[in-house]
This record gives structure tokens, sequence and C-alpha cells, in this order.
């Protein structure tokens, strides 16, 4: 659904817990997003609106076209084997090494959608300050699995509406891509999904969990543009940490680690190409017995 100029206003004026920085300045033809969050007792101090789309999907020929032909080529898409399976049981002959370690599985949704300008952007979130981990980072919305999800595609949708409102309804989910490790040993799995009408959604940030929503180009994980990196060495590999800088009117975001490192390969599967620099990427395998799993965590937890 569409909403005309008077329709959103009114809709601002029916919602009275919606606070905004500023005076709504639009015109009939450029309808904005706007953000709610869940249990807001205060003003906010900045809405991050996601930019209006003047060529969505299936308003002009040229773009519903360029949006099909990109949703059948990522449904071809198929990710390698996982090396972060659970090993199989030893055989009592083979003499067991205590309980097997079956780590935990998450998933993250790469949500895409055409930018003003046509581009492909995607979805990103600043994590709430009170977290317990990883907190005020910028990261994608997802989480950890629970029991109830079909699969890791009902995951990521799961998650990304209990944090910022995102309907799994207007998502096209298109692909799963290559497993990731995290430090705390959760297999992560990037999934991505298509939002053909951005101006349907409205988002609604969960402030225990979020404190920003925003969005950037895809394509600068793949450029060496507003990138440094850092060598790193843990458990006897050396690799590479990028950092990525977004500079949005007032507010930059630092997006790096694990988040950055799931973008670059989105990235790359989206685009056909390889970024503009060296990835030097880790690979460390997971410990077989869970008996073994505090000396791994306390190697991947150093700097």
């Amino acid at each position: 659904m569409k909403f005309d100029f008077e329709q959103r206003l009114n809709w601002y004026k029916s919602n009275a817990n919606v606070c905004l920085d500023k005076p709504i300045q639009m015109s009939p033809s450029k309808p904005i997003s706007h953000v709610t969050k869940r249990n807001e007792t205060k003003p906010l101090r900045r809405s991050h609106q996601l930019p209006p789309i003047s060529a969505m999907a299936g308003e002009g020929s040229g773009a519903g076209a360029e949006m099909d032909a990109l949703i059948r080529r990522l449904r071809l898409h198929q990710a390698g084997p996982s090396p972060y399976d659970p090993a199989p049981a030893a055989s009592p002959a083979a003499g067991g090494g205590g309980e097997l370690f079956r780590p935990r599985r998450a998933a993250v949704l790469v949500c895409l959608f055409r930018g003003a300008a046509g581009e492909l952007r995607v979805i990103l979130t600043k994590r709430s300050s009170t977290l317990s981990t990883h907190s005020g980072e910028v990261s994608l919305p997802g989480g950890k699995a629970e029991e109830g999800d079909a699969d890791d595609a009902a995951t990521a949708l799961r998650e990304s509406k209990e944090e910022i409102g995102l309907d799994p309804s207007l998502v096209t989910v298109v692909a799963s891509l290559e497993h990731f490790l995290s430090k705390h040993l959760l297999v992560v799995v990037p999934v991505i999904g298509i939002l053909s009408d951005i101006q349907a959604f409205i988002p609604v940030l969960n402030v225990a969990e979020v404190d920003e929503i925003f969005d950037v180009p895809l394509e600068m994980f793949l450029k060496d543009e507003n990138r440094t990196s850092e060598e790193r060495e843990k458990m006897g590999q050396t690799f590479t940490v990028h950092y990525f800088t977004y500079v949005k009117e007032d507010q930059k975001y630092l997006i790096w680690g694990l988040t950055a490192r799931i973008l670059i390969h989105a990235a790359s599967v989206v685009y056909e190409r390889s970024p503009d620099f060296p990835e030097r990427r880790a690979h460390f395998n997971l410990p077989k017995y869970t008996k073994d799993c505090s000396s791994m965590l306390a190697g991947l937890a150093k700097h």
C-alpha cells in the first residue's frame, strides 16, 4: 500500500508515540519511512529514515526486470558445504574424547532494496549500548535459532521482525550463503532477502536490542574507499580485519568484524566479482569435544 501525503500526515497525528527530531518536510511525491521505538517513553533524538524510492522494482519495466533477474540468479546460488558441521561420533574402539561439541546456530538477514538512484542498499542496525555482547556495534538484523524455526531463513526473518519490525511477508528470501564462525563459536548463516517495496516497511525498533537503523550501499564492501584494515593473529592464523566507515548526515558508522566479512561475501555473490582488496580470511575448525571449547573461546577472545 502506498500512502499519499495526507494519509501519512494523518497517520503521524494518530500515532502520538512517534517522535521526529525535526518538523516533517516532504512533498506528496516523496513519501518517507519513519521509525517507532517500542516501549519508548521519551522523544527520539533522531529519526533514521530509509530513503524514498523513485525507481522501485515493478514501478518501471527496467527496474522491475533487473530485480527479477537478480532474484532468479540468486536463487540458483549454492553455498558450499559448511565446514562447521558437528564431527561424527567416535566408535568405542577408536576411543571417544567425551561429549561431542554441537555448536549453536544463528542467522542474519542481508536485506536488500533499491535506493533512490537505483543502487542496491542493505539494512543495518546499531546494537543497543546496554547489551552484554557487541554493545553499540553495527550489525545485520538476526540472532540465534530457536526451537520452532523451520530453517535459517525462518530464524533470520523472525529475529528481524523482533528487532526492527520487518514484516516477513515483505521479504523475498532468495539465497543462503557460506557459513561463518563467530568468536562465541556460533555458526552464523547469512540469508539474502529482497525487499521490493521499501515504502511498505515502517521500522519499529526493539529498544532492548537496537538503538538505530540505517542503510548503506552494498557495493561499498567491494571497494577500497572508506576502508582500513589491520592484520591479526589468533590460534596460529594470520588474517585481516576490515573496517568500513559510512557517514550519513551528522552520523558516522563503523562496520567491521563478522558483519564486514559477511557483507564482503554477500556483495561478491550479488555483484559476481571479488573485492578490490585482499580478504585474507581465517578458517578455524570447531572443537570436536565440548571439553575443548574453553581453550578455543579463550584463543578467539584475544585481541
